[in-house]
């Protein structure tokens, strides 16, 4: 198996070096070593702290892993790029440069389009801005590299400074180049920033084209100010096997909480004459990238003379209730946090020991995880197994990927003297809702779990399990009837979450009393 590459992407730094360099070096120390720093937006400002960077100039302070950064997006930043030899500011400090294609000594395509859109003439650019010209050039230089025509497979990473146009309709400063551009060059990440706000989607399927017949993948992260008051995911860090050097299915793997490209469907200019033009048989409408504006095209979205726009896709991470960077997370409920998961009191608990094991970042299901994932969610089940083993009890895992767009793993333990029954509990309550529960072995692997579609899967005290996948007419409080029934806790009135909602000072007290009960079996402390 190839050796994957530690990287960490960082969004607008606006020149608050002395904390970025301090971040780096503590992140590295404690999550390193990283082979590269990828910085999107604008990593200096109007109030640059040049005293620190020229500690690092003149050698008396050096930084621990490599950072390479976008260019300027105005003309008062630009001097501060006026003093790079050969695109390097310092030792581990480079310029990528306006735009192009960086290939790592492991094999990492990098490409990059550094500023904004030339507001006055989008074939025009300087320092700062860039053109359709542009673009075509990044395109073309990601191509150059591909054999046949069709066995194009994308590239690893795309850096921008702005949006792209139709991720988000609230970004308002967004560009149609860049979506042109990751539409056509089909990243496996793209990140951006100059937004100010976190917002990672999840995955959506390219439409195949004349580059490529297979149907690649983009995850879109726009990264919020470095350093930001409201505490906005700015950081981000990932694993990545280089595009070339993986094996086809593992490109063109789907996952479940994929949504649609948010560019299909759009002609977006002619790289001939730059003429609007109108797909055959669609009545989607097109874009003249020669008199570029975005904000009349959204006008022209709205107006009733023109195409409906097509529907955005309709995840939002902000929204999501388990998502640890969300502003919507309740964070008085976390208990431990590890690298890829987290342990929380559930809402509305059954009782004072039931808890859910969380993905950090926003996975559907287990059956999509790594085996670094994996790894660390049989620690947490472990630990979990001997807390509640230790009180007499057994403990009981379930997961329903049904209706929901997070993974989240109930955990709860049952009295020695009644575990015996979840298996007959179980095989009753999908008896009474028609459907059938089949026994499966211990689950040891992604793999022994449905990779395409819906499931309910439930662990027994013995290490057995059992799934099902006919999801129609489920009920979404299927696992909190089975452990409510009157022959396991007998607390039926507790089936609905709702029903045994806590005020918040209690939830706080659960925590802090199972968080000091939970130490000693705590692996992540």
């Amino acid at each position: 198996m190839e050796p994957k590459l530690k990287l960490l992407v960082c969004g607008d730094v606006r020149g608050k070096l002395k904390s970025f360099f301090g971040r780096i070096e503590s992140i590295n120390k404690k999550s390193g070593p990283f082979d590269l720093v990828l910085c999107v937006g604008d990593f200096f400002g109007p109030d640059t702290e040049s005293e620190i960077l020229q500690e690092y100039k003149r050698g008396l302070k050096t930084i621990p892993a490599p950072v390479y950064i976008l260019g300027p997006s105005s003309k008062e930043l630009a001097q501060h790029y006026a003093e790079t030899q050969d695109g390097d500011l310092c030792t581990n400090l480079s310029y990528l440069g306006k735009r192009g294609l960086y290939t790592t000594t492991g094999g990492l395509k990098i490409a990059y389009l550094s500023g904004k859109v030339s507001a006055r003439d989008a074939a025009e650019s300087n320092e700062w801005t860039y053109s359709k010209a542009d673009v075509i050039a990044v395109r073309d230089s990601c191509l150059a590299s591909k054999g046949n025509m069709g066995d194009f497979r994308g590239i690893d990473i795309l850096l921008t400074s702005q949006w792209p146009y139709g991720m988000r309709e609230e970004v308002s400063d967004s560009s149609m180049l860049v979506s042109w551009l990751a539409n056509a060059i089909k990243p496996r990440y793209h990140f951006c920033g100059m937004n100010g706000e976190f917002y990672e989607s999840p995955p959506y399927r390219n439409v195949p084209d004349k580059t490529t017949e297979m149907e690649l993948a983009t995850r879109f992260v726009g990264l919020a100010s470095f350093g930001n008051a409201e505490k906005k995911k700015h950081v981000y860090a990932l694993s990545i096997t280089p595009v070339e050097k993986m094996r086809v299915l593992e490109l063109i793997q789907k996952t479940t909480d994929e949504v649609p490209s948010p560019y299909q469907g759009l002609s977006f200019f002619d790289e001939g004459d730059g003429k609007a033009q109108h797909e055959k048989g669609d009545n989607q409408y097109f874009y003249d990238m020669n008199s570029y504006d975005d904000r009349r095209n959204k006008r022209r979205s709205n107006d009733p003379n023109h195409a409906q726009k097509r529907p955005r896709p309709s995840f939002d991470q902000e929204k999501c209730w388990f998502c640890l960077s969300a502003g919507s997370i309740e964070k008085h409920l976390i208990i431990s946090v590890g690298d890829h998961f987290y342990l929380a009191l559930a809402k509305g608990p059954i009782n004072e020991a039931h808890v859910l094991i969380l993905s950090i970042t926003h996975i559907q299901c287990a059956a999509l995880l790594s085996e670094e994932q994996w790894t660390e969610l049989t620690r947490f089940k472990e630990a979990l197994t001997q807390f509640y083993a230790d009180r007499e009890q057994k403990a009981f895992f379930y997961e329903r990927n049904f209706k929901t767009g997070h993974l989240q793993i109930n955990a709860i333990g049952i009295e020695q003297n009644v575990a015996w029954k979840i298996q007959h509990a179980l095989e009753d309550k999908s008896e009474e809702y028609s459907f059938q529960m089949e026994k499966i072995p211990k689950l040891s692997a992604p793999s022994d779990l449905p990779e395409r579609g819906p499931y309910f899967v439930a662990e027994l005290p013995d290490g057995t399990g059992m799934l099902t996948r006919q999801m129609k007419g489920f009920p979404l409080h299927f696992g909190r009837e089975v452990i409510c029934d009157s022959n396991l806790l007998n607390c039926e009135e507790k089936a609905d979450w709702r029903q045994c909602n806590l005020p918040k000072e209690e939830e706080e007290g659960l925590v802090k009393d199972f968080r000091e009960s939970f130490k000693p079996y705590d692996f992540t402390l």
